[in-house]
Order: C-alpha cells, then structure tokens, then sequence
C-alpha cells in the first residue's frame, strides 16, 4: 500500500493542556468552546465561504499525544475498567494505526477580523490544547443523524455521572463564561474508569487552573482551585 502524507490545515486551541479531564467524546459538554485557527496556506475566507450555513461541523484531527509505532488489535477502553479487551476499530481509542480522532462540534461563529483569522469558534469539542486539525466538514443532518443506531458496549457505561459539590469560594475563581462548562465537565467524572479509590485527591489543568478533587460515594468533591 502507498504511504498518504497529511498536513494540518489548522490547530485547535482548548482549556485542555493535558489529556486528563478532556471530555470522553464530543458533544458530551457541549458549553465548553474552541477556537479553530487556519495554518496560514489556508487563511483565505474564501475557503469558508458558506460555511456560516452549517449549525455542525465535523472535525478530523490528530491524536499528536498518543503516537505509537506499534500495532495492537485491541485495546482496553478506560470506561469498561481498563480491563477488558476490545477491538481496536470497534473503539474510539486514540491508540490505532492511523491516529485520527473524529469530533462532531456546533459552529457558534466564524470571525473574519481576527489577526489569525478567519477563525472558527465552536462548542462541545474534545480536544487538547494545540490538536492539529486535518479537515474541517459539514454536518449534514439528513444523512449524519441516525436516531435508530445502537451504541454496543459504549451504551453500557452511558449516564453514568455523578452529583459535585463546588464550595462557592472555588467556584468563584473560575470565569464566569467557564463555570457551567467546568461544572458539566465534573459531573460526568473525568476519572479513568479504572481508578475508583475514594480516598485519591485527583486533579487536571483546565484553563489557568489546576482543580483537584475527590470521589466518594457518587459525590465529587471540588477541594481546590490554584493557579497554573
């Protein structure tokens, strides 16, 4: 088979500069934003022209942190408790031959003024901070959107949230337009599956913070808000 080379046509910048406490998937936080900037070989607004249309984009992109050079097929997805085994390609795992991650996001605005513009702004993306962008394609509803499609095993571990308890003092730290993002984020708990020791502090960067919390009972727990 012939080798395909790919250059990214743009980078997605997040309040993620780690993998932990990114969303599982996109869409699952939907207030949470991100801005999409073209390299500058594809800054041309006519390449988007028409694209304000769309309420949904699709997004392929590059799982750049999670490069490997070897071939497994399968892997452990962290949602079934890390050890069970699944087929590669019947996962979302960031660990395959091709490293490609696939996000559906909704399109809030295209900024045609900004100094890297044009910009894309959109929301419920699950991707860190720096994800080089290969592709940017519309979401077309009438051919995308299956209500009838069944989830297999991912169906199993969906819903599973918990209720957080975020003292006002901390939340108060956060800006006020990545409150609800952040919030909505905690309640769906951004703990591996398999790690369920109640008596952990964990903790992620988000934004200019490090949040730590704990888990206990089905409460997650803010315990501090520092600055990065």
């Amino acid at each position: 088979m012939t080798d395909v080379t790919m250059k990214p046509i743009a980078t997605a910048y997040t309040d993620f500069p780690e993998k932990f406490g990114v969303p599982r998937q996109s869409g699952v936080v939907g207030s949470l934003t991100a801005k999409i900037v073209l390299s500058a070989a594809f800054r041309n607004p006519d390449a988007l022209r028409g694209i304000e249309g769309f309420s949904h984009l699709w997004l392929i992109w590059d799982f750049s942190l999670s490069h490997t050079k070897t071939f497994s097929p399968t892997v452990r997805p962290p949602r079934l408790g890390g050890n069970v085994r699944m087929g590669v390609f019947a996962t979302r795992s960031p660990f395959r031959p091709n490293p490609l991650g696939l996000s559906s996001v909704r399109l809030l605005e295209v900024d045609y003024e900004d100094a890297e513009g044009p910009v894309l702004y959109v929301a419920g993306a699950d991707l860190v901070d720096g994800t080089p962008i290969f592709d940017i394609k519309p979401y077309l509803p009438y051919t995308d959107s299956h209500p009838d499609a069944v989830g297999g095993f991912a169906e199993e571990v969906m819903g599973e949230r918990v209720k957080v308890e975020f003292p006002e003092e901390l939340l108060a730290q956060i800006p006020p337009d990545k409150r609800e993002g952040l919030c909505r984020l905690l309640a769906e708990d951004p703990r591996p599956g398999y790690q369920e020791d109640e008596g952990r502090v964990y903790g992620f960067f988000f934004s200019a913070f490090e949040i730590k919390f704990s888990v206990k009972a089905g409460v997650l727990e803010v315990l501090e808000v520092a600055k990065r």
